[in-house]
Order: structure tokens, then C-alpha cells, then sequence
């Protein structure tokens, strides 16, 4: 495992520096940034497979001469799957580059940009493998510092430049809580070292591992984009080149879930209040649905992207939060359940949602839009990607037999053996929870159905539209690369599943995997296969044989088809464009319904004919939803601010001799202390 860690850092290393020494040439660049990428990623990929089924833990270290840091790394399962995972979505993120980049040409330093993404990677595989609390805050803000430049890539842009900024903003707010937190273990441990995270010398009190809780949540949260930290992932992520966003949302943010598990079933040893699971379960349950629900709104390719985020970090908090209720009252089956299926839900999280990102890359760089309302009619012209997008939207709408579905159907079971808990709360609020997920699935398909249809079917609305064509041969491998793993994923839980076993088992205590494939892993059964079981295989191939059948009754009963195209039958009128389904009406009943929590601003201004106030000459519609969280909860604390440092402006006067005898106080109030 030296060796492939050893590659992987030279690859990356490489494609930092290497791309430099060609400062005039952006092809040669752009191979050998994101050809290193590639080569590293791959390391990366065997790296994580073979720590998965080592059978103990790889470490190595290098000592430093600064206080309390030791440049540690630490390979145990749970490190394994997160690094197989960004090492999956940095292979195919560098495959799609070598393509999509070319549209930055002449227009941003390739080199500078290859060199960025390399080191993105880099600090990502690092953060989840630092086996040293300052270390790991270094890589943390390095992993934040990079992911904002690669954010302002195009800096020329007021808009890229505010939404960099916020970002930055929210991601040091995440790490100075996230500090808080490694403070405390460091003072109970004497040491930065996660070992002596894991046994201090002195345990914890209840009320401080409650603090470490609520610290880990709210710093791990920020990254994660839960509610109401999810402010600036809608900003971030439209705003980054593609296939950064595909990083950012498939697996910067998992990185966040990857510290929590570490954090609480780790650190914690496992042991916590109810409590703890159940607000980490309402969190997740609101996020799910708010997430989904700002999402339907969004006509914002990569925005509508970026809610669904929110959403699916919520999905995987709820497996997350039933896992950590059932550990509190030692049901370590349904424990170790609910931490698989959130885990599972990571993986598939990732490949989807980066699936998606470089599909909405590849409407952007064939239209150079990412508005769905002046899409239309891409399928015949991007037949590719319309597929692949089809696949991510099937995927993230969980339906069957894509993987997706899967770990959703997982979440579900896990919430829905709430039965067994002693309290009449949890017994009731687990199955509420699952009641938000059914929802929230549901409005996902409604979402996807609107990005799919809109975006790929009928006309064109738009000479963008009109005039697409294909994206290059790089960036479809890619897509079609992580749609293969999509469905696999679906497919092959008989594989997944001893995986994420062994992941789990540390943590909760006893392996389940026996207890969750059944029929020689052909079929999921949850704990027991009296309860629920299903088989993605079989159901897919009843799926296959269903349209099969299908086919045949109309090919026996049919006869011979001859085709004849000829216009759609429009009631003996030409259809244009202006007839369609537009975005904001697809989601006009939705909107209805919800209104109370969109709240929606709607203008419409109307000019009549002079000859006729009866017929309309234009008009003119504007629909905006109120950004609840930013007006009523940001707002008002960057104005607080705000007025804070106006009134203390005051001492800032400009006189030199007051600076002096500031300086004069300072040193008297320290020797002081000092004595």
C-alpha cells in the first residue's frame, strides 16, 4: 500500500508542476494536468480497494519540528471507501477535462487550472487519511482554499466573484467550529494524534462530548450543506466549471460525512443520548425535503444540481441517524443497518450526482447556457448525453434497478424498524422520517422529470439549442463511465454490500452482512427476510423480459411497421416552441401547494393593442422565490456585523500616538498576565 500511496502522490504532485513548465502551450497543459490526475486517481482507486480488504489498518508517519503536528496517515476501512470513492470521481473528472477545458482556452490559464484540480485531489485523499488533528486541518483548508480558487476560475464575473466569496465565508465559519472540536479532544488527550482522540487521558464529560457534538455538527454540517448551512453550495457550485462542481458535489461534501462518522462512531466510541441520533435524523429529514423542494424551483441547470445536494446529504443522514439511535439502545443490528445504508447512499451519491454535473457540463458547453428554458429538443442532437443524463436522473429519482434505489430502499427498511426501540417517540418519528423520504423521493422524480423532459425533449427554444451538437469523445467516456457504474451499483449489492460490512462492523460491533444478503446474496433482506427482501437482479431482468414481452405482442399482432414521419397533429395549427411545457410552468401546481413555504413573488405586466385593449401586444411574466434562509437568518446577522464594526471605527482615528499607547496598553496587560 507504500507503493500505490507513493504513486498517488507523485502523480499528483506531477500534474501540480508539470503543466508549468509549458506556460505557452494549453493542449500540452491540459494532457499533462489531467493525464497525471488520471494516473493518480487510479492509484487511488487500487489503493482504496486494497486497504478495504487489508486486515489491519496501513499507517506511516513523518515527524515535524512544529509543536503537536505529525504529518500522519492512517488506511483503515472507512478511509478506504472515501478514498476509492474521490479516486473513482477524480479518474472520470479527469478523463471529462481533457475535453471540457478546451472551452477555457484563451480565456483562463489551463495550467493553472490543471494544477489546482490536481491539488484538490490531493487534499481530498489526504483529509480522509490524516491520522493527526492538526495535520488534518491543514489539508481541510487547503481542500477549502483550492475548491475557491477552482470556483473563481472566471473571476471576470461579478457574479463567480460573490459566490466565491460567500463560500469562503461559510467554509471558515464550518472550520472554526470544526477547530473547537479538535481543541477539546486535544486537552482531554494531551496530544493532536486521533489515537488519543480515540482514549484520552482523561474521558470526556457528558456535557463536553455534547459540546463536541454539537461543534462536529455545525462544522462537518457547513461542508456537508445541511439545512440551514446550505446557503452557499447554489452559489458555489453553478458558478465552478463543471467538472469541479462534479468534484465538489459527488465528493468534497462526503468528505464532511466521512469526519462526522469518524467524529461520532469513532472518537466517541459510539456512545451517545438518543438525542444526538434523533436531531442528526431531523436534520437529515428536513434537508431531504427543503432540499428537493427549492430544487423543483430552480430553472438553473447546475442550481436545481446543487439543491439536490442538500437533499441527498439529508437521505444519507437519516440512514446515519437511525444507525446512531438504534447503537444508543444497543440494537447493533439495526445499528449497523442504518450506518451501511447511509454509506452505501454516499457512494451512490457520488456517482450520480457527478454523473449529472458533467452532464449539465456538456449542455453548457454545446449551448453555453445553463438556463433549461432556452433548452429543447437536445436528444437529437446530443444523443449521448441524453442518455447518460437519463441514467443520472433514473438514478437520483431511486428507481429501479439503479443504484439509487438501492440504498434508498435500504434508508427506508432501516427507518422502518423503528418498532423495536423502547419509546414511543422514536417508535413514532423514525416512520414520520421515512413518510419525508417517500415524499421527498417523490418530488425528485417530479424534478427530474421537468430537467429531463425540458432540457432533451419537444423543440428548441433557443438558437443555443438549435445549433448544439455533441460534446467531444472524452467527456462522453467519461459520462458513459460513471453511468456503467450507476447501474452496477444497482445491480451488484452482493458486492457493495461485504464492503461497506467492513466498514460498519468496527463501529456497531457485528458484522450483518449474512443477515442482509440472502439467497446467496441474490436478494437484500434487511436483518430478516420476514420483514422485507428484494433482488435488484431479478428485478431487472423482469423489467427486461416485461419490455421483451412487450415488444413481441406488438411485433405478432402488429405486423410489419412502416414508418411515416410526418408533423405533430396541433388542431390544424403549426407548433412552435412557444407552445411547450416551460420550466415554470411544469412546476406551477407544486408551487401552489408549497407556497406557504416559497413564498413566491409574482409580476406580470401586460401591453394592449392601441386598436383593442382585448388583445395583448406583449407581455412581460417575472416569478422569484423568497430566499428564506438568507433574508431571515443571514441577513440579519451579516447587518449585526456590519453595525458592530462601524460603531468600533472609532478607534481606528488615524493619530499615531494613539496607536502607540494602544500598543502601551497591550504590553502592560501582558507582563500582567505574564507575572
Amino acid at each position: 500500500m507504500q507503493n500505490l500511496f507513493l504513486l498517488l502522490f507523485a502523480g499528483y504532485i506531477g500534474g501540480l508542476l508539470l503543466p508549468l513548465c509549458f506556460p505557452t502551450k494549453p493542449a500540452v497543459q491540459n494532457i499533462l494536468a489531467h493525464g497525471s490526475a488520471g494516473l493518480a486517481s487510479g492509484a487511488g482507486i487500487l489503493l482504496g480497494v486494497t486497504g478495504l480488504f487489508a486486515p489491519e489498518p496501513w499507517t506511516a508517519s513523518v515527524q515535524s519540528t512544529i509543536p503537536f503536528l505529525s504529518f500522519a496517515v492512517r488506511l483503515d476501512s472507512l478511509a478506504s471507501l472515501f478514498v476509492l470513492t474521490i479516486s473513482l470521481v477524480g479518474l472520470v473528472a479527469s478523463i471529462y477535462a481533457i475535453g471540457y477545458v478546451t472551452e477555457f482556452y484563451g480565456r483562463a490559464s489551463i495550467a493553472a487550472l490543471g494544477a489546482l484540480f490536481n491539488g484538490f485531489l490531493l487534499s481530498m485523499t489526504l483529509v480522509v487519511i490524516a491520522d493527526n488533528g492538526f495535520f488534518f486541518l491543514i489539508v481541510w483548508e487547503l481542500m477549502s482554499l483550492l475548491s475557491y480558487f477552482l470556483v473563481v476560475t472566471e473571476y471576470e464575473k461579478a457574479e463567480v466573484r460573490y459566490a466565491g466569496f460567500f463560500y469562503l465565508v461559510m467554509t471558515h465559519v464550518g472550520t472554526a467550529f470544526i477547530i473547537l472540536a479538535f481543541l477539546i479532544f486535544f486537552q482531554a488527550g494531551g496530544s493532536f494524534s486521533f489515537e488519543a482522540f480515540r482514549h484520552p487521558e482523561q474521558p470526556l464529560p457528558e456535557g463536553i462530548r455534547t459540546l463536541v457534538f454539537l461543534m462536529a455538527l455545525i462544522g462537518f454540517g457547513t461542508k456537508a450543506g445541511i439545512v440551514p448551512l446550505h446557503v452557499w453550495l447554489p452559489y458555489a457550485h453553478p458558478s465552478a466549471p463543471s467538472h469541479i462542481s462534479a468534484l465538489m458535489s459527488g465528493v468534497m461534501i462526503k468528505t464532511a460525512i466521512y469526519a462526522l462518522v469518524r467524529v461520532y462512531f469513532d472518537f466517541l466510541g459510539g456512545q451517545f443520548p438518543w438525542w444526538w441520533g434523533f436531531i442528526v435524523l431531523v436534520i437529515g429529514a428536513v434537508s431531504a425535503l427543503l432540499g428537493v423542494m427549492y430544487a423543483l424551483m430552480e430553472h438553473d441547470l447546475k442550481s436545481l444540481l446543487a439543491y439536490h445536494s442538500v437533499e441527498n446529504i439529508g437521505i444519507i443522514l437519516l440512514g446515519i441517524g437511525a444507525g446512531m439511535i438504534f447503537q444508543t439502545y444497543g440494537l447493533t443490528e439495526f445499528a449497523a443497518l442504518g450506518l451501511l445504508a447511509g454509506l452505501y447512499h454516499t457512494i451512490n451519491h457520488a456517482m450520480f450526482k457527478a454523473l449529472l454535473f458533467l452532464g449539465a457540463g456538456s449542455l453548457l458547453y454545446a449551448t453555453h447556457t445553463r438556463n433549461m428554458e432556452e433548452y429543447g429538443g437536445l436528444l437529437r442532437r446530443m444523443p449521448w448525453t441524453g442518455a447518460f443524463f437519463l441514467i443520472g436522473a433514473v438514478s437520483i429519482s431511486a428507481l429501479p434497478p439503479t443504484n439509487g434505489f438501492v440504498s434508498e430502499w435500504l434508508i427506508f427498511q432501516s427507518l422502518f424498524l423503528s418498532f423495536h426501540l423502547p419509546t414511543v417517540l422514536l417508535k413514532f418519528m423514525l416512520p414520520l422520517a421515512a413518510a419525508a423520504l417517500a415524499l421527498t423521493s417523490v418530488l425528485a422524480l417530479a424534478c427530474f422529470a421537468k430537467a429531463f423532459g425540458i432540457s432533451f425533449l419537444a423543440l428548441p427554444r433557443s438558437s443555443h439549442a438549435r445549433l448544439a451538437e455533441e460534446v467531444p469523445i472524452t467527456m462522453r467516456i467519461a459520462m458513459g463511465l460513471l453511468a456503467v457504474v450507476c447501474v452496477l451499483l444497482g445491480l451488484a449489492p452482493m458486492v457493495v454490500v461485504p464492503m461497506l460490512d467492513r466498514v460498519v462492523t468496527p463501529f456497531a460491533g457485528q458484522s450483518i452482512e449474512g443477515k442482509v444478503l440472502a439467497l446467496d446474496g441474490w436478494a437484500l433482506a434487511p436483518v430478516n427476510m420476514e420483514f422485507s427482501s428484494l433482488s435488484t437482479p431479478v428485478l431487472a431482468l423482469l423489467l427486461v423480459a416485461l419490455s421483451m414481452l412487450g415488444l413481441g405482442l406488438v411485433a405478432a399482432f402488429g405486423g410489419l411497421v412502416k414508418q411515416r414521419y410526418y408533423k405533430t397533429w396541433g388542431c390544424g395549427i403549426n407548433l412552435t416552441p412557444r407552445m411547450e411545457y416551460t420550466a415554470t410552468g411544469f412546476v406551477q401546481p407544486i408551487k401552489r401547494v408549497f407556497g406557504a413555504i416559497y413564498q413566491p413573488t409574482v409580476k406580470l405586466e401586460t401591453e394592449l393593442l392601441e386598436e383593442s385593449r382585448y388583445f395583448a401586444k406583449r407581455r412581460h411574466f417575472e416569478f422569484h422565490i423568497e430566499p428564506v434562509f438568507q433574508k431571515y437568518l443571514y441577513d440579519p446577522v451579516v447587518a449585526c456585523f456590519i453595525g458592530m464594526a462601524e460603531r468600533l471605527r472609532v478607534i481606528q482615528g488615524g493619530s499615531l500616538h494613539l496607536y502607540l499607547a494602544y500598543i502601551f496598553v497591550t504590553l502592560i496587560v501582558l507582563l500582567l498576565f505574564a507575572v
